[in-house]
């Protein structure tokens, strides 16, 4: 408690004891005692109170949250269907596919680059 040993506390009960005397220091150590359990009963009601508030806004901060996430889901979920819905009124043209440009000359193909296969 505070770095106090046996010794320390015996000096400080002697001295207490020569100036407060043996009929006020009862009264005395009793004050303190009831003193101690004030402070003990204030302190233990701040952290109480104090570990209610952080619940609270643990509470909120994981109700935002999830509030966050369904809307990024509502969000994907509505691309994703009118995505579909686009692609049902108006679907993207895809590319032609080419074939190699031969020409033919004699009955044997060549490419382009004059190379006969």
């Amino acid at each position: 408690m505070f770095g106090i040993g046996v010794p320390e506390l015996l000096v400080i009960f002697v001295v207490a004891l020569i100036v407060l005397g043996p009929q006020r220091l009862p009264e005395v150590a009793k004050f303190l005692g009831k003193a101690l359990a004030e402070f003990r009963k204030a302190t233990d009601d701040i952290s109480e109170e104090l570990s209610s508030a952080r619940g609270m806004l643990e509470e909120e901060i994981r109700q935002t949250e999830r509030a966050t996430q369904e809307e990024k889901m509502r969000k994907g979920s509505d691309l994703s269907t009118a995505t579909l819905f686009q692609d049902q009124v108006a679907p993207v043209p895809q590319p032609e596919k080419s074939s190699p440009d031969f020409t033919v000359a004699q009955g044997k193909k060549e490419s382009p680059g004059g190379e006969s296969s």
